[in-house]
């Protein structure tokens, strides 16, 4: 348990919950992340919680919201190096892999699942960002982008959520998945450079 220091601004008293919940998400999965638990993560009241989110929904946005900009903003930094080939493309599944296998997908399928469709449009807009931002240098590439990118999205949330019992099922290597999205995301990025060229 994490006790926060009693006087916080409310921009840290958001953020120290913030972080609290995630740890929630990633120990005990997206149905844990609630006022009452994370209120006694970090030593605040319920109604502390309640003025600064409004209600477990307003949390669990802030949540995805919080997750998707930091994951995005290191997922397009090791993209943009990838392509500049400073590093392996793999590195990049590897980041959105993680992000989906570590309460990413769980909460995504939750939010569905429950009906709270809108708490994912800070995910889908940091994804659009994201992908906007990589095709700036390349604007000829853009379509490639988009197609890549919603590949190894699909692909990284599937294995999150069935990728443990399928590759048991199969007789695969846990990992078969990732390899997979690597070889895709090179052969495809290797198919649009030579398209161009």
């Amino acid at each position: 348990m994490s006790i926060v220091p009693k006087r916080l601004s409310p921009e840290r008293s958001r953020i120290a919950a913030i972080e609290a919940a995630r740890d929630i998400l990633i120990q005990d999965g997206p149905q844990a992340v609630t006022l009452k638990a994370v209120a006694a993560r970090i030593g605040r009241t319920h109604a502390n919680l309640l003025h600064h989110f409004g209600s477990a929904a307003g949390l669990q946005s802030a949540l995805i919201a919080h997750l998707a900009d930091s994951i995005t903003a290191r997922i397009g930094d090791v993209a943009k190096q990838a392509r500049a080939g400073e590093a392996d493309p793999r590195d990049v599944v590897d980041l959105t892999f993680d992000a989906f296998a570590q309460g990413g997908g769980a909460m995504a399928s939750w939010m569905i699942l429950s009906g709270n469709h809108d708490a994912l449009d800070p995910v889908l807009s940091a994804i659009h960002r994201l992908v906007d931002d990589l095709a700036e240098d390349e604007a000829d590439q853009a379509t490639h982008i988009r197609e890549e990118t919603l590949r190894l999205v699909l692909v990284a949330m599937g294995d999150a959520l069935l990728g443990p019992a399928m590759a048991k099922a199969l007789g695969l290597p846990r990992e078969t998945a990732r390899g997979l999205a690597a070889d895709a995301l090179v052969a495809a990025r290797a198919a649009a450079l030579k398209g161009v060229g």
